[in-house]
Parts: structure tokens; C-alpha cells; sequence
């Protein structure tokens, strides 16, 4: 592309050389002309120059109408620097340093980690997982400072929307803020409920700040619904893309509202357990997953503009983490000691582009926390074997502490005063 700018530089480089040349040796023709009068000379001479000025102004048009600015395709955001000073930058941009005040927390101190997550606890023996941070190409992500964090959300209700890896987010924001605590036992789940996948909804209260933090399992937010009558029999139940999840209403009355989906957009999670998509009273059988995805996510959207009342509630929406499983049938997990020195295609993401593309024609402020470049990286973050259930690999969820307290460090960095972040 830069060749072709060049060339074409090049080019108009030497028409102007060409066209520069015929103008001046015209008016010095006209100049030695018999008879002429001085004034002749002046008009042409004006002349010259208005010629001469109107090219370059058509040339710098027609330059800027074949090579327009490209809009990012990710916006960018305002995060505070090492300095004083609040710089743009792009926080997912960037690499993985070490770093040994890293990790956090220790999960086995908190009771609201699973035990499937908890690697070291399940015999895992490297720790340089967990000691590495994100670093921004142009900025730096403020270093967590638990008290500020729990100043700053006391009196608030935040709720996290999406699927098992949306849960694990859940979980590492609890117990980041529980190393704030003093006293334990004043952070207790509101229904005595143990963390586990099987429960929809789940919410501990960090009762001496007044705050709660709830999780609702809905994978795909929308409504799952029974097949409809007449329906094949191979369609054993159907996802309603034009109606968001009945529990939405839950939703509503928050501060801080985090959504993931797109982990079980697959086949194997719809078509192999007889899922079909239904708009309507309409089955859609040869809806791709795609389209139903994008037609799930728009209705998301308008419960979003229209229910949501953004000058109290902040909506984010995480986009796709990209696993790392391998082999021909993607169904070998190798976790490495280390992060991968190239992300090496897993940077990019048709769900995630979706998510984006939604988000930037909404009416109102929604930040995507655009993760799927970061994980790239991390090969070495997952559960690997080291999870409550050994015999079954795991190459798509996280061991905690770490990579999930990342994106908590990123979300807080949007919540904390003093912080100029924007993504509308």
C-alpha cells in the first residue's frame, strides 16, 4: 500500500514538474512578444500563478478523495498515564511484562473462587502464570488500589450477565475486593448459595460498604424456549433471537451492568443438542449462527436503549476470549509455562467484530472491553488439567488469579474518578 502511495506521489510529482514548465515558458514567450504592453505582461503573470495554485488545490483534493483517513476500527480510550496528564490510548493494545507484585489475591483465601479455577490448589506447580500484567502501548492501566476501588463502588450494584467465563470474571472481582476486607465474614453470598455453575443467579454483598455484586447465567442472553408444535423432530427446543432472557428485568435496577456472550454460538452447543433459532412464531432452521448471533445481539441492544437508564447504569459488554485448544479436531489443550510471543491469528474474532459493529450504531453509551487481542497471548493462563475434574482438559476457562483480574483492573480504570474514559 505505502508503494502505491509513493508511486503515486511520484507521478503527480512529475505532472506538476511538467505543468510548472509549460506555464512559465508560456509567459516568457508572451513576454518577449513584439508590440506587447506591460500590462499584458502583469495579466499573464497572474495568470500563471492562479493556474499554478488551483492545480495543487485539485491535486490535494483528488489525493485525499483516493486516500481518505480510515476511521480505527477500535476507538480509542482515555486512560491515565504514569504522569499526571490523561493520554488516548488504545488499553488493548499492547503486551504482557512480568511482574512480581503479581498476583493479587490468593484464591484459596477466597471462598467465592471455584475450586475448578483454583490451579495452584489442584496441584499446578509453575506460578509465573499469575505474574504477569498488562501493559499498554501508550499508557499505563492505574495500579490497583483495593480501598479507592471500594470507596469509589461503596453504595453500588453491580451485575454481570453471560456464561461460565463471565462467572470467572464475577469470582475475580470479589476476591480482589475482598483482600480490602477486614472482616471476611461481612462479604457472604445473600442466599448462602456455594459458587457453582448450577445456580442462574448468585450475588455477594460487601455488607460494610453497602455493596452487591450479582452474576446471571444466560449464555445466550436471549430466551430459550420449548419447540414449538409441528416442529421436526430433530428440534428439541428453540432460541427466541427477537426476545431478550425473561430474567432481564433483573438487570434493570443497577450501576454497573457487564455482559458477555458468544461462547456457545457453536454447533455442538445448538444444532448436535437440537437447538434451532425461532423469530416469532417463525422457525428459522437454515438461520446461520452468525445471523441469529447478530439478530440476538440487536435485540439486546433495543432492551438496552430503552430500558436502561444510562446516566446512572455504565453497560459493558466483553467481547470473545479466544481459546486455545489444538490438533486436527481442536480438541487437544497444551498449556504452556509461558504467554505466546505472537497471538498468532487468535487476535482476531467474527464474534468480537459483531460485537463491535452492534455497539457503534447504538443510540446509547455502551464500552466494549475489547479482550479478544489480549487473551491471544495467554496460552499459559487456562485450567488446563489442574481443575477439580483432572481427566478433562480445559483450554477455555482461566486459572484464578489471573487473566480475568486484568480485565477487572481495565473495567475499574473506567469507573475510578479522575479517569477521562469514553468510548462514544
Amino acid at each position: 500500500m505505502m508503494e502505491i502511495v509513493r508511486n503515486v506521489n511520484l507521478d503527480l510529482f512529475v505532472q506538476f514538474r511538467i505543468f510548472y514548465k509549460r506555464v512559465l515558458n508560456f509567459g516568457n514567450e508572451m513576454m518577449r512578444g513584439h508590440g506587447k504592453i506591460w500590462g499584458f505582461q502583469t495579466i499573464n503573470g497572474l495568470v500563471a500563478i492562479g493556474s499554478l495554485v488551483s492545480f495543487v488545490v485539485a491535486m490535494s483534493c483528488a489525493f485525499l478523495y483516493l486516500f481518505p483517513r480510515v476511521p480505527p476500527v477500535v476507538h480509542s480510550y482515555g486512560i491515565s498515564n504514569s504522569t499526571t496528564s490523561v493520554e488516548k490510548c488504545n488499553v488493548f493494545e499492547g503486551r504482557w511484562i512480568p511482574d512480581e507484585s503479581y498476583p493479587l489475591y490468593n484464591a484459596s483465601q477466597c471462598p467465592f473462587a471455584e475450586i475448578g479455577f483454583n490451579c495452584l490448589a489442584n496441584g499446578r506447580k509453575d506460578r509465573g502464570y499469575a505474574k504477569w500484567r498488562w501493559k499498554p502501548k501508550n499508557c499505563d492501566i492505574p495500579r490497583f488500589d483495593v480501598r479507592a476501588v471500594l470507596e469509589t463502588l461503596r453504595g453500588k450494584r453491580i451485575v454481570f450477565v453471560g456464561d461460565s467465563l463471565g462467572r470467572t470474571q464475577w469470582e475475580s472481582l470479589i476476591c480482589l475486593l475482598m483482600t480490602g476486607v477486614e472482616d471476611k465474614t461481612s462479604v457472604y453470598e445473600v442466599n448462602g448459595n456455594k459458587i457453582t455453575k448450577r445456580i442462574r443467579f448468585l450475588a455477594v454483598r460487601f455488607s460494610s460498604f453497602d455493596l452487591r455484586i450479582d452474576f446471571y447465567r444466560s449464555v445466550f442472553l436471549v430466551q430459550p424456549a420449548s419447540a414449538p408444535n409441528r416442529a421436526p423432530k430433530r428440534v428439541k427446543s428453540t432460541l427466541r433471537v427477537d426476545k431478550l432472557d425473561e430474567i432481564s428485568k433483573e438487570w434493570i435496577d443497577s450501576d454497573i451492568l457487564v455482559f458477555n456472550s458468544g461462547h456457545w454460538w457453536t454447533p455442538s452447543k445448538l444444532f448436535e443438542m437440537g437447538c434451532y433459532f425461532q423469530e416469532g412464531k417463525s422457525l428459522k432452521l437454515g438461520m446461520p449462527i452468525t445471523t441469529a448471533f447478530k439478530t440476538a445481539l440487536n435485540t439486546w441492544a433495543s432492551w438496552a436503549e430503552t430500558m436502561i437508564n444510562t446516566n446512572r447504569t455504565s453497560i459493558f459488554f466483553r467481547s470473545f476470549e479466544t481459546s486455545h485448544w489444538s490438533g486436527r479436531n481442536r480438541n487437544s489443550c497444551k498449556v504452556t509455562r509461558h504467554p505466546l510471543s505472537s497471538p498468532k491469528g487468535r487476535d482476531q474474532s467474527s464474534i468480537s467484530n459483531i460485537i463491535i459493529k452492534i455497539v457503534r450504531k447504538m443510540t446509547v453509551p455502551v464500552t466494549v472491553l475489547h479482550v479478544t487481542p489480549m487473551v491471544a497471548f495467554r496460552s499459559d493462563g487456562h485450567v488446563g488439567t489442574w481443575s477439580d475434574n483432572p481427566s478433562v482438559p480445559d483450554c477455555s476457562h482461566w486459572c484464578l488469579p489471573g487473566v480475568p483480574d486484568m480485565w477487572n483492573e481495565i473495567l475499574l480504570s473506567y469507573l475510578l474518578p479522575g479517569n477521562d474514559v469514553s468510548l462514544q
